[in-house]
């Protein structure tokens, strides 16, 4: 073996045993500090949510798990356990990772699980090209020694970033159609106020409608601050923080100035409701323009591929003749 391909396998192995050092590292169980306990259990105090899972979610949790020979139910086991150790790992070195929280808290996902999923995919997908490149060998093709290193770098980057970018994507919906909610909320809240009910209990009765996840959430933060002693207002301004909605915030922020003014709270919230539906109609234009620009450059695309398929024969006649 000459002197490039004993380096590149020292690159390979150094960068395989760096891996699964900092797997092994994060697999070994964590002794948190008393800050980072207090701080753990006061997140699951002030939260303390329910999850509500439909018919078949249910079966599908309480049915045993058989498949592969159990192979699925120890990945689980061993993702739970991986995303336990980052978790308590993050909250020693002090990252606050505060727009993946908030991300992770419209999708009702834990941090730990998240950190997890980046590890296993980067890694997977870093000793992917290793793999490949042996197997592409065994079977005689020749390949330059570099390739793997190389590779395996820029698939384990992907595989580390694409987790973010999904999130983002996922927690721009989620709070697109929170949103929503807000102004549909606002509308019933000023309607149970009209109605004579006071403050909170209008609050309470306009997020107990309905089952869906976004009222569940706020029906919840104030159940919560019912229970605790503070102002439903003020769990909904920390809902709002928590989860990135500044409507919830801005709603929170006009119910404490305006509290004991009935009337005021009622025209508040009512334009309120009609700003965030003109808000929402904004958003809703812009996409269906943007789709319809993207259809006419499709359209545009095909136009041009068809006029080449009609005068390529014509033009490679003249070519030939000439």
């Amino acid at each position: 073996m000459n002197g490039g391909g004993v380096g590149t396998a020292l690159l390979s192995g150094g960068a395989g045993a760096l891996g699964v050092a900092l797997l092994c590292g994060a697999l070994v169980r964590p002794r948190p500090s008393v800050s980072v306990q207090v701080a753990r259990y006061d997140g699951a105090r002030r939260s303390a949510r329910r999850t509500a899972l439909s018919a078949a979610e249910a079966a599908a949790s309480a049915a045993p798990d058989r498949g592969l020979f159990g192979l699925q139910a120890a990945f689980g086991r061993g993702l739970a356990l991986l995303s336990d150790r980052l978790e308590v790992l993050a909250g020693e070195r002090g990252w606050r990772l505060r727009r993946t929280r908030a991300d992770l808290a419209v999708l009702g996902r834990r941090t730990g699980e998240f950190l997890a999923t980046k590890v296993v995919a980067g890694l997977v997908l870093l000793l992917l090209a290793p793999v490949c490149w042996l197997v592409l060998r065994a079977w005689g093709v020749p390949l330059p020694g570099g390739v793997p290193v190389s590779l395996a770098l820029v698939l384990g980057g992907a595989g580390f970033l694409v987790p973010d970018l999904a999130l983002r994507g996922d927690a721009q919906r989620r709070r697109r159609d929170f949103r929503r909610v807000v102004g549909v909320f606002s509308d019933l809240v000023a309607m149970n106020l009209a109605g004579g009910r006071g403050l909170p209990e209008a609050l309470l009765s306009s997020a107990s409608v309905s089952d869906y996840w976004a009222l569940v959430r706020i029906r919840q933060a104030l159940a919560g601050a019912r229970l605790s002693g503070r102002t439903p207002w003020q769990a909904l301004g920390e809902l709002g923080e928590e989860l990135a909605v500044a409507e919830l915030s801005d709603l929170a922020g006009a119910l404490a100035l305006a509290a004991d003014d009935g009337a005021k709270i009622r025209a508040s919230l009512a334009a309120r409701a009609a700003t965030v539906r003109r808000r929402d109609m904004a958003d809703v234009e812009g996409d269906a323009g943007e789709k319809s620009q993207s259809m006419l450059v499709a359209q545009l695309v095909l136009c041009t591929a068809f006029m080449v398929f009609l005068a390529f024969p014509a033009v490679h006649n003249l070519m030939a003749q000439s």
